[in-house]
């Protein structure tokens, strides 16, 4: 396994912002991604790691037929109930943080996209980032989006909204902030930007310190 890459930048943004976007953008440049939702994904699917302990700790109806998370039944009891949202959050966070430092330290592009929706709000993610990139867009166009992607109702939107950080907090922890609140081609233009940055800053500050000040 190879050492740590020199840079690791953290990529953020609230649902719906464009984060996934950006991230396929800055994979297109032959930089790794190690997303941290995916990682999420893979521990709640057809026999993920998660799976066990999900279901010593809520039970069999909790788990569909083929083995994986009934993700529509737990996020409506983690909406309703704040203490079944700590209690797999317990469950999934520590077995993430491990998935998520593995693959940053297996990875060999010049530098490292850690994608975490709630970067700013943890800091044992965000003190593993030289950077943090903040993609952003108008709280309505997230609305909008997350509407038309996942055909979510607005008041549950609005409900995963106002558990994520606000969006001016967001913008003051950034370093980097890409503006997604036009086309596509606009983001890739900003990603490519970023990506040169990144690069020359990797390139020409090898011994940067991975973690940032909390």
């Amino acid at each position: 396994m190879s050492a740590a890459p020199a840079l690791v930048i953290g990529l953020t943004g609230g649902i719906g912002s464009g984060k996934s976007a950006a991230a396929d953008r800055f994979a297109a440049h032959g930089i790794t991604v190690v997303d941290t939702d995916a990682i999420a994904h893979a521990l709640t699917g057809p026999d993920g790691g998660a799976i066990p302990r999900i279901r010593a700790a809520f039970g069999p109806a909790m788990i569909t037929p083929d083995h994986r998370l009934d993700r529509e039944r737990m996020r409506t009891l983690v909406f309703s109930e704040p203490e079944a949202r700590r209690r797999l959050e317990a469950i999934l966070h520590p077995m993430i943080r491990e998935e998520s430092d593995r693959l940053c330290t297996a990875a060999t592009s010049d530098y490292v996209i850690l994608a975490v929706p709630l970067l700013i709000e943890s800091g044992s993610y965000r003190e593993r980032c030289a950077r943090i990139c903040v993609v952003d867009c108008p709280e309505a166009l997230q609305i909008e989006r997350v509407r038309a992607r996942n055909g979510l109702p607005v008041d549950q939107i609005k409900g995963i909204l106002g558990a994520q950080i606000d969006r001016h907090t967001r913008l003051a922890a950034a370093d980097d902030i890409i503006d997604n609140s036009g086309s596509l081609d606009a983001l890739a233009k900003q990603v490519d930007t970023l990506h040169q940055s990144y690069m020359t800053l990797a390139r020409t500050a090898p011994d940067q310190a991975i973690r940032r000040p909390s």
